[in-house]
């Protein structure tokens, strides 16, 4: 199989269309899109998933015009059940498997399916996650025993064809098991350090263990491939985040300890964060472990081509979190709190001269977010990777007009939020209710409540809809709205407060929220502004 991907070509619905091997060729069409992870549609099992609730949001997606559903990671999630600590960068959630379709498949009864009692509006990740393996285990049994010719022969085609990551994976988790899930830099030495001799007789000794393993991420890969399809029926694709730093406790640092600055035992040298900002004032020590640089380079980022190839086969286009890191990250001794980082350097405009050679042209979308320097920006217009702007930035320091996130200032190669997954909800940032983590002082939040209502020239009934209306009228190439947003909720339905560990990723909506009406009201200025699709 060829090493170069396929151009990229999302037909006539909007999105992107690559014209050319250059990047800076890259036309990204006026478009607009949803944001909302999986796990927060709603559904009767705890979680959502890429089931029924999934297609429905395609379609609700398809009616009001808009060409994107955007979402966080998709990795199985590891510390603090973040998606931004995945147990692996290149597998996909069990926890996003949909009984439904386990049920369709023959690998589940009906009356296997079970539900997960609770807060419907709050995921409640331990006991998901038991629900969902005790049912996995079940699916793979049927499978074993009374699976058919063609899931046979389709199984083992997507174990070779994904076998540069997915043997790795499937062993790492194995031994996880083993190990009572403890963090593999705990793992007795043998297998900690990889000795040829110990993952030889682990394989043979948890071979049933280890295809279970993969067994999920086949129901994973053809539940995707299938609301995919779906999407793409309704002119939505997908767009996907890739973190810049992967979890130290993770199938990607076990199975490649010299890419990263690791000790003799494992653990980290030092890990990275980000100094004091808008979203922390202690600046945020992230934990995960810090690349070699030079390593990586010595061959040939071999590792970062399959992630993205990897990433380039689910998603339409990528979010690059963090891009800023790519110049430059902040590490923080092992030991240490964020504020005692320092910078080091990136790998630079070589990173991506390698991976473009060997992938052609790349569909993404730079989350320049933070302290942006000259050089940032310099690395992502060399590339043509559009930029974000949020708007919930734009209405704090001084009003004289000079804020880059005010709607005068955007430029069309970017994408406009009116706020992320790490923000409150537009609802919750008007009100000034935020909760633990924030930054903002009452009076900090009764400035940027007024520098917004002079901004657009009243008082606002429906700040969530002004601010919607602001994005949508913006010269940005693409304007992403979260689900939050659409429904006007409160700070209750903030996705994340970043630098808290607890209480995140948790929010789901409730059934039937996204209704007609909405769609309705979203379609009608998506059209209006010159963003709904092109037919033909």
């Amino acid at each position: 199989m060829s090493n170069q991907r396929e151009a990229f070509h999302p037909g006539p619905t909007g999105g992107i269309l690559d014209v050319g091997m250059n990047d800076k060729d890259m036309i990204w069409r006026r478009s607009s899109g949803v944001l909302l992870h999986p796990t927060s549609l709603s559904g009767p099992h705890g979680i959502g998933d890429l089931g029924p609730e999934a297609r429905r949001l395609a379609d609700f997606l398809g009616s009001a015009g808009q060409s994107w559903w955007q979402m966080l990671p998709v990795g199985p999630p590891g510390f603090a059940d973040s998606p931004y600590a995945a147990l692996s960068a290149f597998a996909g959630s069990p926890l996003l498997i949909s009984p439904e379709e386990l049920v369709a498949d023959g690998f589940l009864k009906p009356g296997e399916l079970g539900l997960v009692g609770g807060n419907k509006e709050k995921v409640d990740y331990g006991k998901v996650s038991s629900f969902k393996m005790g049912m996995l285990r079940q699916a793979f049994a049927a499978f074993e025993s009374r699976g058919d010719a063609g899931h046979r022969a389709n199984f083992d085609g997507f174990c070779s064809v994904n076998g540069s990551w997915l043997g790795e994976y499937a062993l790492y988790m194995a031994l996880k098991g083993d190990n009572h899930g403890i963090p593999w830099n705990r793992w007795p030495k043998e297998v900690r350090g990889r000795e040829p001799a110990a993952l030889a007789a682990a394989r043979k000794r948890l071979d049933g263990e280890v295809r279970f393993w993969m067994f999920i991420q086949w129901c994973f890969g053809r539940q995707w491939e299938a609301l995919r399809t779906h999407c793409r029926g309704k002119g939505v694709q997908l767009m996907g985040d890739m973190p810049i730093f992967v979890n130290q406790d993770s199938s990607d640092v076990w199975a490649n300890p010299a890419l990263f600055r690791l000790d003799s035992s494992g653990n980290p040298e030092v890990v990275a964060g980000v100094p004091p900002d808008y979203f922390s004032a202690e600046g945020q020590r992230w934990g995960n472990p810090v690349y070699r640089w030079d390593a990586l380079r010595g061959q040939g980022y071999g590792w970062w081509v399959d992630r993205f190839r990897r990433t380039f086969s689910l998603f339409d286009a990528v979010r690059i979190d963090h891009f800023i890191g790519f110049h430059r990250h902040w590490e923080i001794p092992a030991g240490g709190k964020a504020r005692d980082g320092k910078y080091a350097a990136g790998p630079g405009a070589h990173f991506f001269e390698t991976v473009k050679a060997q992938l052609g042209s790349l569909p993404l979308l730079a989350e320049d977010l933070g302290i942006v320097t000259p050089e940032v920006t310099a690395l992502r217009k060399e590339f043509g990777f559009p930029g974000m702007r949020v708007l919930q930035f734009a209405f704090g320091g001084e009003p004289d007009g000079t804020n880059p996130y005010l709607l005068h200032n955007c430029t069309p190669d970017s994408f406009i939020y009116t706020g992320t997954h790490d923000n409150d909800t537009t609802a919750g940032w008007f009100s000034g209710t935020e909760g633990m983590g924030s930054t903002r002082t009452p009076e900090h939040a009764r400035k940027e409540r007024d520098a917004f209502s002079a901004y657009i020239g009243q008082v606002p009934r429906e700040p969530n809809w002004e601010m919607i209306r602001l994005a949508m009228m913006s010269v940005c190439a693409v304007a992403v709205i979260p689900a939050q947003d659409l429904l006007g909720l409160g700070s209750a339905a903030r996705m994340n407060v970043p630098g808290v560990d607890g209480g995140n990723w948790q929010w789901r909506m409730v059934d039937g929220a996204l209704t007609t009406a909405i769609a309705e009201r979203l379609a009608k200025l998506t059209r209006m502004h010159g963003r709904f699709p092109v037919k033909g």
